[in-house]
């Protein structure tokens, strides 16, 4: 029997798709790229004007077989993998190995997962195209000749596993740079004062500071800030102006892949990859029961604001239907695509407006229903009437001083009445927000009662560090990188330990600003934000078929190829000297410098290779301003088993733990013991500190793996007077102070408690 074979990217979408055709189709999902650069080598003939060795990768000879197999025995071949530059590399490589077999083959590329489309994708297949495989293949080449040529040289520079690349050393640089920002901010003192004011009508309402003898008021000390209070309590308040005028809010337009990955860590606080994660998910299919299985949303990986014609109709219909004509335009909606933005995918939004969040909600796990719930959300309010605000502002004159009330009122809630953007921040100032601010129906002239003065010290702050919300914006408008990479670019910085996450923003690890600054060095091109940008921009030119990607290769090498001459010659050999740090060894006199071994960073002396040799080392912190220190030891009561010598609190990448005091004579470890029995039946082990894998405390038995018993709160060696448990754990109240309670019973004792129990003041609860 004759039939078609469709070559998709997913297992979870040749599910789907199976779901929509008939006998007529085979379909057989590729699991990904089936073939790619060689792990161990460079790949690239750079002499013989770039030629790749592309191989099959490990694991996918069987599948390559069976789709060649499976193409000799059809009629036609439809290469469907995700429409985009990975795609097509895909369908090309796929291509290349059926072609033998079978050459009438098809390119299909589905930008919605249902039925009919589908079904029109099949009626109106493609050919492959040359140009978007060169762009992914020139991008390829790229980031093989840079991450294979300067990771070497940082090896042998700094340390082994050091890795480089062309988008992620630039996005290291942003996080680095914003860092020596902070450190460098100096704080400036300024004060805020106001007066809570009442007028004829109700409510009262709060004025601030703004001008003084007609110049915008800057109130820089404590003494002028007394000085114009006394002045403020001795003149009369009086309304000298009233401004009213209308105020609208625009709706947003539908998301891009950036928006999107902003939003969702906004409300939710997603990771990017979390976001695409849920995002493919969605796109590829759905089951929904008696519906069947459907893709809910368009290809999620797009920098365009279009909409279909078919689209933008049916959310008119819906926004008149459900919500009303004051809530529809005259005309639809139109969003101009930023610069050099990709128009070949819509912006992502529902394939079917019908599907409401509510009527999908049994069929979607948590996170899909709220990624999915934002998406409809935001792209019925794009298609909605702008929200309109009543503002007003006060100016209140006070002697030669004016102070400045504002507020506004909704008077129609528009596209509001669906979706709110989240802010990144909470707003922070002395008048609140001003979509909550309501001023009083007052006149001009009116001479205002004065409630009370107030008068705030505060401080300037120092630009924020990064959440990944901020950060894809920051790739985003500066044009590093693509909406398929910002994700992957956010976990290789974090995953190559040259930034952390530390309550959602990101730091840099002393690693990520060593490197970044010896590749400044060395590279500053490929380190230039504008070249990276501009990279991107002839990326582009080359899948629109407007430039050759070869000379692109060509004029990007030969300058390269020079800095890495320099580089390996100039680069500082960190792994031999280390970086000076300023201070002495105390023990021998001589440079201290920050080397660094599998466990991190550490400060050694400069003696080590020296004649007499010194093995002093020490961990280290930085002040504020990012100056090294010493740190002391952690000094415990318990003795090295193996030498007898006091152990010390040390820290690594893994947690803390417990090392010989005599090291490097000695190098015993041991995880810190709390000194509490495992509390299961017939285990004889006892609770020690451990980390979990996201960087989070916890404490286990140290018999583990043949006991698991494990908690997150730092157990305390008290049994519970209620239940007899074992041992209880210290968990504050909400008020801070010291409290422990029972794991099982949850029963609860306060530290005066504690230290009745005890019969004398005790330390088992830790209050630093």
């Amino acid at each position: 029997m004759s039939h078609s074979l469709i070559i998709v990217e997913s297992p979870a979408k040749a599910r789907t798709i199976g779901k929509y055709l008939g006998k007529d189709f085979k379909i057989e999902a590729s699991v990904g790229h089936v073939k790619d650069l060689p792990k161990k080598t460079l790949g690239v003939d750079i002499e013989n004007d770039f030629d790749t060795k592309y191989e099959v990768i490990r694991g996918k000879g069987k599948l390559l077989k069976k789709i060649r197999d499976m193409a000799g025995k059809a009629d036609a071949v439809y290469l469907a993998p995700d429409p985009d530059r990975e795609g097509e590399a895909i369908a090309w490589h796929i291509a290349d190995e059926i072609r033998k077999k079978n050459e009438n083959i098809h390119r299909v590329m589905f930008h919605e997962i249902t039925r009919k489309a589908v079904q029109a994708a099949l009626e109106k297949p493609e050919k492959l195209d040359r140009s978007k495989y060169d762009s992914q293949q020139a991008r390829r080449i790229l980031d093989r000749l840079v991450g294979y040529q300067i990771s070497p040289i940082l090896w042998r520079k700094v340390k082994r596993g050091l890795s480089a690349g062309r988008v992620q050393s630039v996005a290291v640089e942003l996080v680095v740079e914003r860092e020596k920002k902070i450190r460098a901010f100096d704080p400036v003192e300024y004060w805020v004062l106001g007066a809570n004011l009442k007028g004829s009508k109700e409510p009262g309402f709060f004025a601030k500071l703004s001008r003084t003898d007609g110049k915008k008021s800057e109130v820089s000390n404590g003494d002028d800030a007394a000085a114009i209070v006394e002045e403020l309590q001795s003149n009369p308040f009086l309304l000298a102006k009233i401004e009213k005028k209308e105020r609208k809010r625009h709706p947003l337009p539908p998301f891009i892949t950036a928006r999107l990955q902003q939003e969702a860590a906004r409300y939710y606080r997603f990771t990017a990859k979390r976001t695409m994660q849920i995002a493919q998910r969605l796109y590829e299919g759905i089951d929904l029961g008696p519906l069947g299985t459907l893709g809910l949303i368009t290809y999620m990986r797009t920098d365009s604001t279009r909409v279909s014609p078919d689209a933008i109709g049916e959310v008119r219909t819906l926004i008149s239907r459900d919500f009303g004509p004051k809530y529809l335009p005259a005309k639809p909606n139109s969003y101009r695509n930023k610069k050099n933005s990709q128009d070949a995918h819509e912006a992502i939004r529902p394939t079917d407006l019908n599907l409401a969040p509510e009527k999908v909600a049994p069929y979607l796990e948590k996170d899909q229903l709220k990624l999915y719930t934002l998406i409809w959300k935001r792209f019925i309010a794009s298609q909605m009437t702008s929200a309109i605000f009543d503002a007003t502002g006060f100016d209140v004159e006070c002697g030669r001083h004016m102070l400045r009330a504002t507020g506004q009122v909704m008077r129609f809630d528009g596209f509001m009445a669906i979706y709110r953007e989240a802010k990144e921040e909470d707003p922070k100032n002395g008048n609140g927000d001003d979509d909550q601010n309501i001023l009083p129906d007052l006149v001009e002239g009116e001479v205002l009662k004065l409630e009370d003065l107030s008068s705030e010290q505060k401080f300037t702050q120092p630009p924020p560090r990064f959440t990944e919300a901020t950060l894809v914006r920051e790739m985003e408008e500066k044009g590093i990188g693509r909406p398929s990479t910002y994700a992957s670019i956010l976990s290789t910085i974090q995953d190559k330990e040259y930034t952390k996450k530390i309550a959602g923003r990101f730091h840099p690890t002393e690693l990520g600003e060593l490197v970044t600054e010896l590749l400044l060095d060395s590279f500053p091109r490929i380190m230039d934000v504008e070249f990276t940008a501009q990279m991107e921009e002839n990326l582009d030119e080359v899948e629109e078929g407007r430039r050759n990607y070869l000379d692109l290769l060509r004029d990007f090498y030969l300058p390269f190829k020079d800095d890495l001459g320099r580089a390996e010659a100039e680069m500082r050999d960190v792994k031999r000297h280390g970086e000076p740090t300023n201070l002495n060894c105390p023990e021998c006199g001589r440079e201290l410098v920050i080397k660094w071994g599998k466990n991190g960073s550490f400060i050694g002396c400069s003696g080590y290779n020296q004649t007499p040799r010194c093995e002093f080392t020490s961990e280290y912190k930085r002040d504020p301003s990012g100056k090294v220190q010493l740190k002391e030891p952690e000094m415990t009561e318990v003795l090295c088993k193996k030498c007898g010598s006091p152990m010390i609190i040390k820290n690594s990448r893994y947690g803390r733990f417990m090392a010989c005091s005599a090291y490097p004579k000695c190098n015993h470890t041991e995880p810190i013991d709390t000194g509490v029995p495992c509390p299961e039946e017939g285990c004889k082990g006892s609770l020690v500190e451990k980390l979990s894998r996201k960087g989070r405390v916890f404490y286990g038995c140290n018999q583990f793996p043949s006991c698991r018993y494990a908690t997150w709160n730092k157990p305390v060696d008290i049994a519970c007077p209620s239940c007899g448990f074992p041992h209880m754990e210290e968990k504050p109240a909400s008020d801070g102070r010291p409290r422990v309670s029972c794991p099982k019973c949850k029963y609860k004792l306060n530290q005066e408690e504690i230290d009745g129990i005890s019969g004398e003041e005790t330390d088992a609860i830790s209050t630093d």
